[in-house]
């Protein structure tokens, strides 16, 4: 699969952070001029450790009602076939090698072929809509990344293993077993123009802007906002997009929720266990 994502580095108040990201489909390219590649005060690069399997934690399956009322139907937050699965450093897949069973072709624009251009049926009858409501409104979008296998990000992340060691790794991508691609629910944008994809700058792109405001409609959230790393592991990805179904989309949007650990009353997940 070809490359289409940069390590980028986020700027904050003038400073650079080292952007973590979830979404690298394939192995390291350079950061931006200017970011860093490793926070400062990460230290050195422990001896670079391959994964070819990691090891699932016990995922147990959290017993509290819907999020409110206005969620009516309670989802899975560990099958990976359900819209509410939570993926993130301390919730891997099970099982790790998990195929979506009905990956499909969205018929929207692609920046990408192969495996990148799939999602499972739900998410692809969705993105169908929105790309099309948001190109009623002048604002193209193009399919930058989706599906992903687990045998990729296991090339992926043994890539970054490689170059960065595994401390750099885990900043730059996510562990095989452990990426949102991998449930066929997410996929990232571009716009239409092409500019700043996979970088800070996207989040100042039309399609970026729009998909913020509306994305919540089509059940849609940004995965990853900004200044919440610290909860979901990564900084902020304004192109990562994950499907969670229109009502509870529309219901983190009404309160203010920004993360799927907060929604769920989940734990924080900034680093692996």
């Amino acid at each position: 699969m070809p490359s289409r994502r940069a390590f980028a580095g986020l700027l904050t108040a003038g400073a650079g952070l080292a952007a973590l990201t979830a979404c690298t489909p394939d192995g390291p390219s350079p950061s931006p001029a200017g970011a860093s590649a490793t926070p400062s005060g990460a230290g050195s690069s422990p001896t670079p450790t391959q994964v070819t399997a990691v090891t699932p934690a016990a995922a147990a399956e959290p017993s509290s009602a819907p999020p409110s009322q206005a969620a009516a139907k309670q989802f899975s937050l560990t099958d990976p076939a359900s819209p509410w699965v939570v993926v993130n450093k301390h919730r891997p897949l099970n099982p790790q090698n998990y195929v979506p069973a009905d990956l499909v072709q969205p018929n929207i624009r692609l920046a990408v072929t192969g495996e990148a251009t799939l999602m499972n049926s739900t998410t692809a009858a969705a993105a169908e809509k929105m790309f099309g409501a948001a190109a009623a409104e002048g604002v193209i979008m193009a399919l930058a990344s989706g599906y992903r296998s687990y045998s990729t990000q296991v090339t992926t992340y043994n890539g970054y293993v490689t170059n960065s060691g595994q401390i750099g790794a885990d900043r730059a991508s996510a562990r095989p077993g452990h990426s949102e691609h991998q449930t066929g629910w997410s996929f990232d944008i571009a716009d239409g123009g092409g500019a700043c994809s996979f970088q800070p700058c996207f989040a100042e792109q039309p399609a970026a802007i729009w998909a913020k405001a509306n994305a919540h409609q089509f059940g849609f959230i940004v995965r990853y906002p900004w200044m919440f790393h610290e909860t979901t592991g990564y900084f902020y990805e304004s192109w990562h997009l994950r499907y969670i179904g229109v009502e509870a989309a529309t219901e983190m949007n009404t309160r203010g929720i920004a993360t799927l650990e907060e929604y769920f009353g989940l734990e924080a997940a900034p680093d692996y266990l």
